[in-house]
């Protein structure tokens, strides 16, 4: 039993006092062998399981997420003191003094007009900061481990910072459906690295629309994926009235029953 005071309510400290008792020497064996790469998967999960909690509007469950989230910021923090390298205080004091940098508008005598020049501040002090002389440079310190339609987002976006932008939303679906025709002819071709390669180019220039369209194409995606499992749901329900398994429908049938799916709400 370690010496511990338990409370009705805890604070910060207490959870930094929780995870280095775990870590220490009569702690758990579990959390003692962790590393940053074994609990790599975790953060991860935590922060998608924050982003379904909002998408929820789950004030309770978002409460709790952003707590797992916390908790993986504390341990990874642990398990760098335990090294010697940085502290959770570090931390704090690293994303303390980025803020009020990056907000010369709010702790400092700059003075902006509105949320854009904000923005256009922050993309310039943060090349600054980070000692980013190109445009090449912002690009290239998009986190490659970032899911794809985001990373193309940002990529995107910042390529416009520097001029590299059609003028409108025309321009970008010119682009996708050239795209898609480079896309059918390499199909049939059959050569499989240019359908590789032409696919990604469909999907970036997919991107590049939803970006003029102010539309999170991450966002969009999912959508049609749940879309996609209630219809296959029906369709399913369908076959069953039927007296049969999707398995044993023909393909035309199944189509059928697909348009039939659409109709139902």
């Amino acid at each position: 039993m370690v010496d511990f005071e338990q409370k009705e309510h805890y604070k910060i400290e207490d959870l930094l006092d929780i995870m280095k008792i775990l870590r220490g020497e009569n702690g758990c064996p579990w959390d003692q062998v962790q590393t940053h790469q074994s609990i790599r998967k975790n953060m991860i999960e935590e922060t998608y399981e924050v982003v379904e909690a909002i998408d929820k509007e789950d004030p309770i469950l978002l409460q709790e997420e952003l707590g797992d989230v916390l908790m993986q910021v504390v341990f990874h923090s642990q398990i760098e003191e335990s090294e010697g390298r940085f502290t959770f205080d570090d931390v704090c004091d690293g994303v303390c003094k980025k803020l009020i940098v990056r907000h010369p508008h709010v702790f400092g005598n700059l003075s902006v007009a509105d949320s854009d020049e904000v923005l256009t501040n922050w993309d310039s002090i943060k090349r600054k900061t980070k000692g980013q002389t190109s445009f090449t440079e912002t690009l290239q310190s998009v986190p490659a481990v970032l899911p794809a339609l985001m990373k193309s987002e940002k990529i995107q976006s910042r390529a416009a910072k520097a001029g590299f932008e059609y003028p409108n939303i025309a321009g970008a679906m010119y682009d996708l459906v050239s795209e898609v025709e480079e896309l059918k002819q390499a199909v049939t071709d059959g050569n499989q690295e240019n359908i590789d390669e032409e696919l990604g180019d469909v999907l970036f220039s997919c991107v590049n629309v939803s970006r003029f369209a102010k539309i999170d194409s991450e966002h969009s995606l999912t959508k049609s994926c749940n879309k996609f499992i209630s219809r296959f749901a029906k369709v399913e329900h369908l076959c069953r009235e039927q007296g049969m398994e999707m398995t044993e429908a023909s393909l035309e049938q199944l189509d059928e029953l697909w348009k039939k799916a659409k109709t139902i709400q």
